[in-house]
């Protein structure tokens, strides 16, 4: 059961093959003899039988062989058919290789693998290759060479064309996989397996859609945290909405939310076809992301500078040598070199200058990676020059990358540097952009490990205030919220609104605005119109009653004009924000836009009547913490306003700010019926943060009540599922806090490994492993809260100090864990205690709180296994009410299963 489900695809013991008669070329199809020959060469460990129509034996007989994998390559019309014989024969995987299948035939072919328990790939697929295995089941050319590199595609043409560009690269793959449009099997469990692949080390995808945003979501930032992911994803022309109720909808597209979902998921995004290959060259070299800081090291002026101003382009930053490093390296250099901003090593410089010129960077506490730029030279030999860099490289971890300009003087140095596995690139700015890639991974895996959950730790909101408020709203068949509901339900959930009150008549508006105090501002109130700027509906300054009565007037004369048919509730009068303020605060704009593929995006960005032309925009995918909400901002173009004041004014106040992204936030965790919003202006100055104006755009959704930890099916993030967390006494005295896992949990979980004895270990893990290995570490505490549980129970440990105080240090001491299955419907649990906690009812209590889990996320069945020699784990499973059985597969284990039911 340790095994991923997709093994018998992917990593198949047997296969068998429907490719048409051998002996009729002309009756097979142009996939069926693409992959006979490419089979012939590459057949995997075991030679595939081939099956056709003319087969003799009977069902029973090929039945016997228990294939893992069947492959299909036979014209539409026989396709079904093979596909029944392969599941009557007992085959666990199936891989159609066909190009021309209506979706509707997907479909029913899809019914028919669900239908028989059998995974299903393709069709309209190329198929895949596993070069350790010696296994081409594809039709997309020969077998690649074997590396540490996973290529996922749902084109077939760029699949090619991607092997074709590796062969002449060096680069090799752990697997090569080609999905069509209509897979049965997705991107999303294709990639559940690479995470979990112990021959995959990095990951491209090229990517055209998405079926199901929340698995995608989930099975990338598994992948992405166990393995470096580069994304390129075509279809990138704008999707913003002319018709749009708010601004944010106007300005954002669904490419932008998809880069915000992919930062969020901790993979990397490129934008063209050439990035993809310079990424995978980095990948390849099994490069690791430190951090944002490039050192360039070059022979020419011209060269460097043209890399540095890529740096500054891409939003790198251009490494600077210490003035120690400098010193020491200045004597080691030819007398013209320069440290001040390049590495400029002049054009007199040898080899041994580059190599020092390397190791010195290399050392920098300032350096994260380093760019070797060579052009050629009179007098230098490029091809001595990249085995001293080469050379250089063995002293340090530190990604190292070249360029080597030129084309024909350089053909050897590129193969020298290529042999000792540093990517190097035709181009200063393409190297850059290489490392601009990794770099973007390291800021996105400190995204990935953010797991908030659905509300803050702020003051709780009126949550019950702002539901009837959205309800009355739906309930009168209206989508658009006024702003002065708008603003009643932000001041619901805590967030500072300007005083406004609604003026029936002009007499009305001139008393309020007396009242309040001048200046004010008048703007119109109707459902009917989404952007009050557009009709004149807006005016500011007011610094009189006869003013305001006036403007009253005249503006709803001037909106009954231009839009007659808008219903008119009559004119808001508020105290202008920068009256009750003070000068100087910034207008920003937060926002809400409901994507279609990944659903509610918050937007933050430059606020004010000219948001749609200045489009300053940030996203994030909710839910957020304040790290989160911090990284929203400082992602925006205004954020340097906001730190650096106005007009030699103080900073503004960033946490006001940030708690306001943080109300937005549990707001679209509370209400999936919130499909729009405008918080525009939102004024933020060294006070705080207040909103003046607001619109929130509705759309009818499910009613919520109290929501179940698994709920939030709008979201395609599940937010931390808090509320599992609890304290439980332990038998003997002392207490344990009991909460799902956390990703910053891996330390911790590798320490109770490392203090188990030995026979504890193995009988968790059936193996003599001493500690868990990096990637399923990674696996174990970043996980999917919607298909998977981890309980752990957390023990605060007290030392007393010598000067008579306590220290605390916290330690995990025990995890209990569901897997969902592939049904659906059942889960596999394992189990894990502490030994010097053992005896005291820890192991009872987890059981039983990821068992509530499993029944809570709507499972019908637990099951797991347990080593047969385990008497105290089958008595105590026994005492759980679990059935103990025989495994057939192994019988040095049992099989032991509850119904969630009973």
């Amino acid at each position: 059961m340790d095994n991923h489900f997709l093994t018998p695809l992917f990593t198949p013991g047997s296969v068998v093959v429907f490719a048409g008669p051998p002996d009729e070329p002309e009756r097979q199809t142009r996939q069926a003899r693409v992959l006979r020959a490419a089979l012939a060469a590459a057949p995997g460990p075991h030679p595939p039988q081939f099956l056709h129509g003319e087969t003799t034996g009977t069902l029973g007989e090929l039945a016997r062989s228990r294939a893992d994998l069947a492959v299909i390559a036979l014209p539409a019309d026989e396709i079904t058919a093979a596909l029944e014989v392969a599941c009557r024969i007992a085959c666990r995987s199936v891989l159609i290789v066909s190009d021309g299948i209506e979706p509707a035939e997907a479909a029913q072919l899809k019914r028919i693998a669900r239908r028989e328990g059998v995974h299903l790939l393709g069709p309209n697929c190329l198929g895949f290759q596993r070069p350790h295995l010696n296994l081409n089941a594809s039709a997309a050319g020969p077998l690649a060479a074997e590396g540490s590199l996973a290529l996922v595609s749902q084109s077939g043409a760029l699949t090619s064309a991607m092997l074709d560009w590796a062969r002449q690269n060096g680069v090799g793959f752990s697997q090569v996989v080609s999905l069509g449009p209509n897979a049965a099997v997705d991107l999303a469990q294709v990639l559940d397996f690479l995470a979990s692949d112990t021959r995959t080390q990095s990951i491209v995808v090229y990517l055209e859609g998405i079926s199901n945003s929340r698995r995608f979501m989930s099975a990338l930032r598994s992948a992405a945290h166990a393995k470096p992911v580069v994304v390129l994803k075509a279809g990138r022309r704008s999707a913003g909405n002319e018709a749009a109720l708010t601004h944010s909808r106007a300005i954002v597209g669904s490419d932008d939310v998809f880069d915000a979902a992919l930062r969020r998921a901790g993979a990397v995004r490129v934008r063209s076809f050439v990035e993809l290959f310079s990424a995978a060259k980095c990948l390849a070299a099994r490069y690791r992301p430190v951090g944002k800081r490039l050192a360039i090291i070059t022979n020419g002026g011209g060269p460097g500078v043209l890399a540095a101003d890529w740096v500054s382009e891409i939003g790198l930053q251009l490494a600077k040598l210490s003035a120690d490093t400098a010193r020491a390296l200045a004597p080691k250099l030819a007398d013209l070199a320069s440290l001040s901003d390049l590495i400029d090593l002049s054009a007199a410089a040898t080899p041994e200058h580059f190599r020092a010129a390397v190791e010195a960077a290399a050392q920098d506490g300032a350096v994260d990676g380093l760019l070797v730029v060579y052009a050629p030279q009179i007098g230098s030999d490029a091809t001595e020059i990249a085995r001293a860099v080469g050379a250089a490289k063995a002293a340090t971890a530190k990604p190292l990358l070249g360029c080597w300009m030129g084309d024909a003087s350089v053909l050897d140095a590129r193969r020298v540097l290529n042999d000792a596995g540093i990517a190097n690139f035709r181009t200063p700015e393409a190297a850059v952009g290489a490392f601009g890639n990794i770099a973007s991974f390291y800021a996105n895996q400190q995204l990935l490990l953010q797991t908030p959950p659905p509300m803050s730790t702020l003051a709780q909101p009126d949550v019950e205030a702002a539901r009837l408020l959205i309800e009355s709203v739906l309930a009168e068949r209206r989508r658009t919220m006024t702003e002065m509901e708008s603003k009643a339900l932000l001041a619901a959930f805590h967030i500072p609104v300007t005083q406004t009150v609604l003026a029936r008549s002009a007499n009305e508006a001139m008393m309020l605005a007396t009242q309040m105090g001048f200046p004010v501002a008048l703007k119109i109130d109707s459902p009917d119109i989404a952007h009050k700027s557009d009709v004149q509906g807006v005016a500011l300054n007011i610094q009189s009653g006869s003013a305001a009565r006036d403007t009253y007037n005249e503006m709803v004369a001037r909106v009954k004009r231009l839009q007659p048919q808008a219903r008119i509730n009559g004119v808001t009068v508020q105290k202008m924000a920068r009256a009750q303020r003070g000068r100087g605060g910034q207008e920003v704009c937060v926002g809400l836009v409901t994507d279609e593929a990944f659903g509610p995006t918050i937007v933050f960005g430059a606020g004010g009547t000219m948001i749609e032309l200045i489009a300053d925009r940030a996203m994030e995918l909710p839910p957020l913490n304040q790290f989160l909400a911090r990284r929203l901002v400082e992602r925006a173009r205004v954020s340097e306003a906001l730190t650096e004041g106005r007009a030699g004014g103080p900073p503004a106040d960033l946490e006001a700010l940030e708690r306001v992204l943080l109300r937005v936030s549990e707001m679209v965790c509370e209400f999936p019926q919130l499909r729009e919003m405008d918080i525009n202006p939102l004024i933020v100055d060294e006070t705080g943060a207040v909103a003046v104006d607001a619109r929130v755009v509705l759309q009818p959704g499910p009613q919520t009540g109290m929501p179940r930890a698994f709920d939030y099916p709008h979201l395609a993030i599940l937010p931390y599922p808090a509320r599992f967390e609890q304290v439980w006494p332990l038998a003997g005295g002392g207490e344990v806090t009991v909460r799902p896992v956390r990703p910053d949990d891996a330390q911790m979980l590798q320490d109770l490994v490392r203090g188990l004895k030995p026979e504890s270990r193995y009988f968790r893990f059936a193996s003599a492993i001493k500690e868990l290995p990096p990637g399923l570490l990674a696996r174990l505490t970043l996980i999917d809260y919607d298909r998977e549980m981890a309980l752990v129970a957390v023990y605060t440990q007290r030392t007393a100090r010598d000067d008579g105080g306590f220290d605390e240090a916290e330690r995990i001491v025990g995890v209990s864990r569901i897997i969902t299955n592939p049904d659906q419907t059942s889960c596999e649990f394992s189990l894990l205690v502490a030994d010097d906690f053992g005896g005291k009812g820890l192991g009872s209590r987890l059981m039983e709180g990821i068992t509530d889990a499993a029944r809570e996320m709507g499972l019908s069945d637990i099951e797991g296994l347990v080593l047969t020699n385990n008497s105290d784990m089958l008595k105590l499973m026994r005492g759980l009410g679990f059935t103990v059985k025989p495994f057939p597969e192994d019988p040095d284990f049992k099989l032991v299963v509850r119904s969630l039911h009973s």
